[in-house]
């Protein structure tokens, strides 16, 4: 009896699991997550805190939930030129609509972790913003993720944008070498398969014409001033803070 006392005091705690970053409650291995748009970061959440924040202006609009919805578009076309465009040095890229900016962000995955695109945002609009997932993006809390296959065609898929920063995550993990090697590649292969087979298409529009011509009428990635564009500086003012990765 003695022993078993003894024991009771002298036996380790049980290492504590994940919480939530709200209320403190323990999380399970898949949870959900919140954007803090004030500070560009991603939050762990549990269903009740999650539920709370998908009500529009729930905590004065600085924590919005991340939807799990995940959308694609067989009409999107992006062809060479206008995939040069956008000047990403990798096959993969995301980008969000950032409500504090009014603009789109752009960013790529790199072994370094989340690397955002200098690029002028009139680029970005003139590749993606008349295409249908562009006029669904959620700000903030959704991405437009773009892979580009050696073929040279170009995906668009809609997802949550914690996601976007679970690919960073991966790529960090495994990426070796200067190609990233087999593992990494394999990896992301398995990622985007998964995306894939998550995806379905919007719903249609009501009363749209099935005779009218997708995108506006104006291929994807033609510019719409026909010029070019310009580099802009980067923006301290919105740099995007790394928890594993921070929209």
């Amino acid at each position: 009896m003695t022993t078993d006392i003894l024991r009771q005091f002298t036996r380790r705690p049980p290492p504590e699991g994940e919480r939530c970053d709200l209320c403190g409650e323990p999380l399970p291995a898949e949870h959900r997550h919140i954007v803090d748009t004030s500070r560009r970061s991603l939050k762990c959440s549990c269903p009740p805190c999650h539920l709370l924040f998908t009500r529009p202006g729930a905590g004065q609009g600085r924590f919005r939930a991340v939807p799990d919805r995940y959308l694609t578009d067989p009409g999107f076309v992006l062809d060479e030129a206008g995939w040069n465009r956008l000047q990403i040095p990798v096959s993969l890229a995301f980008f969000f609509r950032n409500s504090e900016l009014g603009r789109l962000a752009a960013f790529y995955p790199s072994p370094a972790g989340a690397t955002e695109s200098e690029l002028d945002p009139r680029t970005w609009d003139a590749a993606l913003g008349r295409s249908r997932l562009a006029e669904l993006l959620e700000p903030d809390v959704e991405a437009l993720l773009l892979h580009r296959a050696r073929e040279g065609t170009v995906t668009c898929t809609l997802v949550p944008v914690d996601v976007c920063y679970e690919l960073v995550g991966r790529m960090r993990l495994h990426w070796k070498g200067f190609d990233g090697g087999a593992e990494a590649r394999a990896d992301i292969a398995d990622f985007l398969e998964r995306i894939t087979a998550a995806a379905r298409e919007p719903d249609p529009v009501p009363g749209a014409s099935d005779s009218a011509p997708a995108h506006g009428g104006r291929p994807v990635g033609a510019p719409a001033d026909g010029g070019r564009p310009d580099a802009r500086e980067p923006d301290p003012a919105d740099p995007a803070s790394q928890p594993g990765g921070a929209p």
